[in-house]
């Protein structure tokens, strides 16, 4: 997955934020997190979908029974960055709870059936992310 996640990195910094192969016109940044245990810097590339006033994430980890482990760093540790194309944008990171959630998965899902496959392979409801561009 490390060598995976590298290459979609380099080629995302690349080509000022876009990358082919499966993610070719879906909307990518990077996310540098801090570990949760570790305390070191952690970086993933994830699809997002822009939101007023910030950057959607979704925790689908492709359906597996468990949240994967930036979601945990993310919690523990919210004030994050990304980037976004070309841009380095200082985050804070707010799980979404109920109807904030719902509307903004709802949209992922009917965009990129993917996701909504994703939740139907998962028996836990797939969390997602508001990141909110700091002051």
């Amino acid at each position: 997955m490390t060598d995976w996640n590298t290459s979609i990195i380099e080629e995302f910094r690349s080509n000022d934020g876009k990358v082919g192969g499966d993610f070719e016109g879906t909307p990518v940044l990077i996310l540098h997190s801090i570990g949760a245990k570790s305390g070191v810097e952690r970086v993933n590339p994830l699809v997002y979908r822009a939101v007023d006033g910030g950057y959607a994430v979704f925790a689908s980890k492709a359906g597996a029974p468990t949240n994967p482990d930036w979601f945990h760093n993310l919690v523990a540790n919210p004030d994050v960055s990304v980037e976004v194309g070309a841009d380095n944008v200082e985050v804070n990171a707010r799980v979404l709870q109920g109807d904030e959630r719902d509307v903004i998965w709802d949209a992922q899902a009917q965009a990129f059936p993917t996701f909504a496959e994703y939740q139907q392979k998962s028996k836990r409801q797939i969390p997602v992310v508001l990141l909110t561009p700091r002051s």
